[in-house]
């Protein structure tokens, strides 16, 4: 008769938990499904296509176009099913390789950094200083004119250079102090919007965020980095197509209007307007 531990008692130990676990996709559809939602009605809420929300719900995530995108579906799809998406981005990011390393900042915006620094000629000094010479000369030749019985004319040449000089000494003031661009439109760009066709402009006064446009064609009308406090207005006869990166640092005016939708920082937005937007009331 042996002592010891019976065969049984020596099987590798299975971790219960990770048996137990679901992921990501499997979550979000239980959600959804027991929230009451259809694909379709998750879709119109939050603007992301249906096929994407099939694919995540499968946990295939490449539709998303990069970890950055997919991390920005999870986030919305959680929050319209009414999940903590907290959770579930760090699952994502344990599952595919950890959350992205951030873009060094130095790099991006070394030229905006180095750009306030140079400095060009002194123009303000340069006019004064010819000024003061065009004076001492004009004064120079009054005094030598009134001994020669000419102080008329001097005294209309003093006139006629010192207001050349002035003019001359006052600098343009777009050279000295670039226009600030307006992160929302006038009372008369409102009141301009062409009711024939579909303006969309795209501020960015909270910070910085790629966006791109394209018409109803599907034409690229912009794909890039809006910086803070940029602005792009895009117009069609019929529609608008946009791609909001970071829709938290975005402001948007629609034929007129602004939209006052509650987009969060860091979260993917797919949205499309057209000549009936906004919806009255």
């Amino acid at each position: 008769m042996s002592i010891g531990n019976s065969p049984e008692d020596e099987r590798p130990f299975q971790d219960e938990s990770q048996e137990a676990r679901v992921s990501v996709g499997r979550a979000l559809q239980q959600a959804r499904i027991a929230a009451g939602l259809t694909v379709d009605d998750v879709s119109t809420a939050t603007r992301v296509r249906i096929s994407i929300i099939h694919a995540i719900e499968a946990d295939d995530f490449a539709p998303c176009g990069g970890a950055v995108y997919a991390r920005g579906h999870i986030r919305t799809l959680a929050k319209a099913v009414h999940l903590d998406p907290a959770p579930l981005i760090a699952q994502y990011d344990a599952e595919h390789g950890g959350r992205p390393a951030p873009t060094p900042a130095a790099p991006l915006f070394e030229a905006e950094r180095i750009r306030p620094e140079r400095r060009g000629p002194n123009w303000t000094a340069a006019m004064v200083a010819a000024i003061v010479v065009v004076i001492g000369f004009v004064g120079f030749t009054a005094v030598k004119g009134s001994d020669s019985g000419n102080d008329a004319k001097s005294q209309v040449a003093a006139g006629a250079s010192t207001s050349a000089a002035h003019k001359s000494a006052s600098p343009s003031p777009t050279r000295n102090k670039p226009a600030t661009p307006s992160a929302a439109p006038s009372d008369s760009a409102i009141a301009a919007a062409p009711q024939d066709k579909v303006t969309v402009q795209v501020s960015a006064p909270n910070g910085r965020s790629w966006i791109s446009a394209k018409d109803h064609n599907g034409r690229m009308l912009f794909d890039g980095l809006l910086t803070k406090g940029e602005s792009k207005t895009f117009q069609d006869s019929t529609k608008i197509n946009l791609i909001l990166g970071d829709a938290g640092a975005i402001e948007l005016y629609v034929n007129g209007k602004k939209i006052d939708d509650n987009f969060q920082p860091g979260q993917v937005q797919r949205l499309t307007y057209t000549k009936g937007d906004p919806v009255a009331g």
